[in-house]
């Protein structure tokens, strides 16, 4: 059975069950009525994947992967931070008339910073550490620039990503998250994040380790409780098998399409998910 499944089901009946209600307390996001969207929280979770064994996408519901894909390469590849960039309709809400998010996300890792080496963005520096530099414990990025917080229509919820070369041929990356829903973003980001290890991985002559997601503050909204009750009662199938298209060695050209899931069986989801803003 998939070990993403038996790492979800854990993480939601420990919220479930010890977890703190923010009831009867200010909260910022509210329901389309109007209505508070209060949680049931649990404060820093660190969940642990062994890429090298099998890819963490939930059996237990369905997660929309080439979707995710499309999202991660917005901000990753294209560093953009306007969603008329994305093929899908994740961020629509938080984008202004002319589509966009503000300075955040891909606005942030597009930014060109000056080293002794020359002058990179965030994605640039990566790559390039991770070929000329691997044994460099600093390989880190960053989207959570207080300068520009006023001027982003949302503050980064996946806002730090730490790259790390062991044994000369092995990344692992840990991916620190101040916020998580998780029964809407959970598995998304895990997938997501994954994908980009897998990534930078083949393009630096790499291949891909150990992924370790450090929640601080993982949640599950007052309206998604029933939703998370059912879902975590089904039966994990096996994880599916993960490929990349070989040929691609160069990360600005990979596309959702590179990416193949063999064998995923999954359990369909009926009702419709409410995402509190």
């Amino acid at each position: 059975m998939s070990k993403a499944d038996l790492i979800f089901i854990d993480n939601c009946r420990q919220i479930l069950e010890h977890g703190f209600s923010d009831e009867g307390m200010q909260v910022r996001p509210r329901w389309e009525d109007g209505t508070p969207a209060h949680t049931r929280k649990c404060f820093g979770i660190v969940n642990r994947y062994r890429l090298d064994e099998e890819f963490p996408i939930l059996t237990i519901r369905r997660t929309y992967l080439k979707t995710a894909v499309d999202e991660l390469l917005w901000i990753w590849q294209k560093k953009s931070n306007n969603i008329n960039d994305l093929n899908a309709h994740v961020w629509d809400q938080w984008a202004d008339e002319t589509g966009s998010i503000g300075k955040a996300y891909g606005y942030q890792l597009g930014v060109k910073h000056h080293y002794k080496e020359g002058d990179f963005d965030q994605v640039d520096r990566v790559l390039y550490d991770l070929k000329h530099n691997p044994a460099s414990r600093r390989i880190i990025t960053n989207l959570y620039n207080h300068a520009d917080l006023s001027e982003m229509h949302l503050y980064p919820c996946a806002y730090s990503m730490t790259f790390n070369v062991t044994g000369g041929d092995t990344l692992n990356a840990i991916l620190n998250q101040r916020s998580q829903d998780m029964l809407a973003a959970n598995n998304w980001n895990v997938c997501q994040y994954a994908v980009l290890v897998y990534l930078f991985a083949q393009v630096s002559g790499l291949k891909a380790g150990e992924f370790i997601h450090v929640i601080a503050d993982a949640h599950i909204y007052d309206r998604h409780i029933p939703i998370v009750e059912k879902i975590i009662q089904n039966a994990p199938y096996d994880a599916p098998k993960f490929s990349l298209n070989p040929e691609v060695k160069d990360f600005y050209r990979f596309t959702r399409n590179d990416i193949t899931l063999e064998n995923y069986r999954y359990h369909d989801l009926d009702e419709k998910i409410p995402i509190a803003e």
